[in-house]
């Protein structure tokens, strides 16, 4: 039977004062449809976290007609506090829209349509980084199979009531250091990729203290370590940080689908800057509002193909 009110644990009411979107402000949190951290149970949204402070479990739903948002946490108690505490930032209680303008009527009328939505800012940069490595360069479906893999093989079972759910937590800094290399090539993460990971997470401190500097201060830091790139440090950026101008350059579909979204041609990197250009401090948003509106270029070339050079082996899931 679904749970739609969990029980126990510690519990916070938080009345925001305008309407929360919990898909289309935690959507990029997720990664794929079988992401390990993630299950939705009845009304509630469960996600398994790993903190600085410990693991934990948070359950989020929404009550409409009372416009409060409801959360119970599970766990270490300090991280289950600081959860609960801090779940209208990451909630984008901070994203300030009153400087926005928008220049598309389509995106006005998709803004329009999710008065709730927000960018997030969950100051957890190792929980966005390290998915956003293991997508470099590879497919999103690979990504995220690669992704379920390292989390159900390394991670574990979230607290209170997210294991009885199939709920994990990503594995530590230590965990990731850890692995040995077959391991990585197992789960279909190439050396470079692995090799970026066990990097950040051999700093994972210093990258708590990200939160803490402005966005454009902390996108320099994270470039400065190898391996992480443009692309890499504006998907952190854009959940973590909640840094509404972190565009996704570099990403095979971005530039193509905002350019044929707001132009009706496709544009590269190059072409998206110029277009975005007028919209700082705000190009991210102009981003996220095309995701949102479903607006995708037709697909007349084939996909991208998945590789089929990696190790085989027993299947990891």
């Amino acid at each position: 039977m679904p749970v739609s009110e969990p029980a126990e644990g510690r519990q916070r009411r938080w009345r925001p004062g305008r309407p929360v979107d919990l898909a289309a402000t935690w959507g990029p949190l997720r990664r794929g449809g079988g992401d390990p951290t993630w299950v939705v149970n009845g009304s509630s949204l469960f996600r398994g976290m790993s903190t600085d402070l410990g693991a934990l479990t948070l359950a989020v739903w929404t009550r409409p007609q009372t416009g409060e948002v409801l959360a119970r946490a599970w766990g270490d108690p300090e991280a289950a506090r600081w959860a609960l505490d801090t779940l209208p930032e990451m909630l984008g209680e901070s994203d300030d829209l009153s400087t926005f303008t928008l220049r598309h009527e389509i995106l006005r009328r998709t803004l329009r349509s999710r008065p709730g939505w927000r960018i997030p800012r969950t100051t957890l940069v190792l929980e966005s980084l390290i998915p956003a490595i293991i997508e470099q360069q590879v497919t999103g479906a690979e990504a995220f199979a690669s992704q379920r893999r390292l989390i159900r093989r390394f991670g574990a079972p979230a607290p209170g009531p997210g294991a009885a759910l199939g709920l994990f937590v990503p594995p530590s800094p230590a965990t990731l250091i850890s692995i040995p290399s077959w391991e990585w090539l197992r789960m279909g993460i190439t050396p470079q990729r692995s090799g970026t990971v066990i990097r950040v997470a051999r700093v994972a401190d210093s990258l708590t203290a990200l939160a803490d500097v402005d966005p454009q201060t902390a996108c320099r830091r994270l470039r400065s370590i190898s391996g992480v790139g443009l692309w890499t440090v504006a998907e952190t950026a854009q959940r973590a940080l909640g840094y509404a101008d972190a565009v996704s350059f570099g990403d095979y579909h971005v530039a193509k689908n905002i350019g044929w979204a707001l132009t009706g041609h496709e544009v590269d990197d190059a072409g998206l800057a110029e277009l975005l250009e007028p919209d700082r401090p705000h190009r991210y948003r102009i981003q996220r509002l095309v995701e949102l509106a479903g607006l995708s270029r037709p697909r007349r070339a084939p996909r991208m193909s998945q590789p089929t050079h990696l190790p085989t082996g027993p299947a990891l899931h």
